[in-house]
């Protein structure tokens, strides 16, 4: 692309399908705070980075390693990428770290797709599935890139991208399960926003009446 401030983050995408909220706060307002999850996060990350290259059993694993599409304008790093040389033709597979477990929603699957879309076209090969690999129970999560999570990945891509070109912060809704563990909730204040926004409504509501 012209323009690499249009690049989009791939861990943007994963921010993006959790709260849009959220990757805004980061990505548009450059807002962080860190608390013991991200502190989890960010060592399990670093201890994946630190490890460089390694080959065992006809399996060449690379660290830390620089990713981009052009065609989709995204840019990032994967935690760990396998070239798995004892097939022909080679297998290809992302491998990205998360700490806690598994989660009901597919923010974590569309991060690890966006990698593998990277990949294909900066290696001109298709990839059929990659893993999560979490912290807390310490075993990967093999992810099928399938039809489904695919055009789930490019759909996020494109919500992304519209949000990050109206340089815009959605307001905030509060829901406890998402937002008690986020970082950013005392940026965010989203229980604030909320009352302020109900309040809001109620005024106008009284001015409609009014002016009936």
């Amino acid at each position: 692309m012209e323009d690499d401030a249009r690049l989009i983050p791939l861990s943007a995408l994963q921010h993006m399908l959790f709260c849009p909220r959220q990757c805004a706060l980061i990505h548009l307002e450059q807002q962080w705070a860190e608390n013991r999850y991200t502190a989890e996060g960010r060592i399990l990350h670093e201890r994946a980075d630190n490890l460089g290259h390694e080959r065992r059993r006809g399996i060449h694993t690379a660290m830390a390693l620089p990713l981009a599409s052009e065609v989709l304008g995204l840019t990032g790093v994967a935690d760990v990428v396998e070239f798995d040389e004892s097939r022909h033709p080679h297998v290809v597979r992302p491998i990205e770290y998360k700490r806690g477990r598994p989660k009901a929603h597919r923010a974590d699957e569309v991060q690890l797709c966006a990698q593998a879309l990277c990949l294909e076209e900066m290696l001109d090969v298709s990839i059929e599935q990659g893993a999560l690999y979490y912290g807390k129970t310490r075993r990967r999560k093999t992810v099928a890139f399938d039809e489904e999570l695919r055009a789930l990945t490019l759909r996020v891509i494109t919500e992304t991208r519209a949000l990050f070109d109206s340089n815009h912060t959605p307001s905030a809704t509060y829901e406890p399960k998402r937002c008690d563990h986020c970082s950013l909730i005392d940026a965010c204040q989203p229980q604030v926003m909320g009352k302020q926004r109900s309040a809001g409504r109620w005024l106008a509501r009284q001015i409609q009446f009014l002016d009936e």
